[in-house]
């Protein structure tokens, strides 16, 4: 068999090995990979690039080489997965960098890192100040995970007792100047619905590069030409303007007129519309 011959076919069944065994190892990103099991995919990487141009070398030998390699680690995993004293062995533990706010330097120098090592990780995590922070934890990936003090903390829907709106996935309804057709019915729209509202927005189809449903049916659309801004929905907006007027003139009503039960029935009615303003609010200012 000719070298060239024999190089070509050492390297296709090496590349076929490499693709099985790296699924048998798992999907994890290199982030989270262990240190093991990074250092397992390197060595299994440079024994492919070397038994495929090896000539001399004993292609069965490697073979076998890199599947001990793989099979290693893979089985780790699924000890690790069984037992946490295997887990601790192979995964290793996080470590507290800082706990009550208080930096913990002896686990810093545990770890090998500075304190400028620090600061970088804890801003890429938009905590620049280490007074902001009640905790932060070495990740067993590398990763720093950081809990803000409480009073740093971004305020939630929660914190202000609000309700908020459901919300669906956007569909993509038009894409290279395209009518994506599953995506709109899957809207629970149509195409006449589609071409109604860019008439309405003043835009043609074939300038639309792409146009996305929201969950609450408002189209949004990206344009071919970026000197033209496409208008912004204005349908939730009125519609919200126009029941909070109509609260108000029920109001208005219920003040200027002389008849008391005709002022009761306005004051009722305002009443029951205001309920409804603030239960919709959330819905029509998406």
């Amino acid at each position: 068999m000719p070298s060239w011959v024999e190089i070509v076919v050492r390297t296709v069944v090496s590349i076929v090995t490499l693709l099985v065994l790296t699924r048998i190892i798992g999907k994890r990103q290199i982030s989270q990979m262990t240190f093991f099991e990074y250092v397992a995919g390197i060595t299994i990487g440079s024994i492919a690039g070397f038994i495929s141009t090896d000539l001399e070398g004993n292609f069965l030998h490697g073979f076998t080489s890199m599947i001990i390699w793989a099979l290693i680690p893979a089985l780790l995993g699924y000890l690790a997965l069984k037992s946490k004293t295997v887990n601790d062995i192979v995964e290793g533990n996080a470590t507290i960098l800082i706990k009550d706010g208080k930096i913990m330097e002896d686990n810093l120098k545990k770890e090998r890192m500075s304190g400028e090592e620090l600061l970088e990780q804890l801003r890429l995590k938009n905590a620049f100040s280490v007074a902001d922070v009640e905790f932060a934890l070495l990740e067993q990936s590398g990763e720093v995970s950081v809990l803000l003090k409480r009073d740093k903390q971004p305020l939630t829907p929660k914190d202000l007792q609000m309700k908020p709106a459901p919300i669906k996935e956007p569909q993509t309804v038009i894409l290279d100047a395209t009518i994506m057709l599953e995506p709109l019915a899957t809207a629970g729209l149509s195409t006449k619905w589609l071409h109604t509202t860019l008439d309405k927005m003043g835009i043609s189809l074939d300038n639309v590069y792409m146009g996305q449903v929201d969950s609450y049916g408002q189209l949004h659309v990206d344009l071919y030409d970026d000197q033209i801004t496409p208008p912004t929905p204005q349908e939730f907006p009125l519609v919200l303007a126009t029941l909070k007027k109509c609260q108000a003139d029920l109001e208005t009503f219920a003040l200027e007129t002389k008849n008391e039960q005709a002022k009761r029935e306005y004051e009722a009615n305002a009443k029951a519309l205001k309920q409804v303003v603030e239960q919709v609010t959330p819905l029509l200012q998406q």
